[in-house]
């Protein structure tokens, strides 16, 4: 397991998990929305790619040293860490709107690989749990890095309707850089 990488958030507005991602480029792109937010990410392995990899830190660009980011070896490590009771999971076979539900500060908002999406086992072991973000049937599904944006600024519209605009804002923690023996892209 990777420890913190980055940068730290004393306590996460949101928690964003890419299950099994594939892609760096939108993992690079996820991470970014997640510095905007002031959102924890989490990479649960496999990855489709190395942490290091040139495309994952194009993507972010100079955004990672501000990310404070996490990857665990397995969906039961992740699950060590968080309360499965917050997590939202994205699926276009949910029935329910992201919009229908009160996301929560440090809600974790759950998005599966790109190609497979999440385990089809986990909506019928929970499927109240389970949304969507509704797009047109011509559409097959949202770029992973999009539909992550849509959802996390969901959660953040909601938190500055609950709390003002002033309040949601500052209730970002300070994100302070720190160094990292296990990883270099810089």
């Amino acid at each position: 397991m990777d420890k913190k990488q980055g940068a730290t958030i004393d306590h996460p507005q949101l928690h964003v998990v890419l299950h099994e991602p594939e892609i760096p480029q939108n993992t690079g792109s996820v991470g970014r929305t997640c510095v905007a937010v002031g959102a924890k990410l989490w990479l649960v392995r496999p990855l489709g790619f190395r942490i290091d990899d040139r495309h994952l830190k194009r993507a972010g660009l100079d955004y990672w040293q501000h990310l404070d980011w996490q990857a665990v070896d397995s969906w039961p490590q992740l699950l060590d860490h968080l309360p499965q009771e917050r997590m939202w999971f994205f699926s276009k076979f949910a029935t329910k709107s992201y919009t229908d539900v009160e996301i929560q500060s440090e809600d974790v908002l759950v998005f599966g690989s790109e190609s497979q999406g999440l385990p089809s086992r986990w909506r019928d072991e929970q499927p109240d749990r389970f949304v969507k973000i509704p797009i047109r049937p011509t559409a097959r599904s949202l770029n992973l890095s999009n539909a992550v944006a849509v959802a996390a600024f969901e959660a953040q519209r909601q938190r500055e309707q609950r709390y003002g605009k002033n309040e949601s804002i500052s209730a970002v923690a300070e994100i302070t850089a720190h160094d990292s023996a296990d990883l270099d892209l810089g």
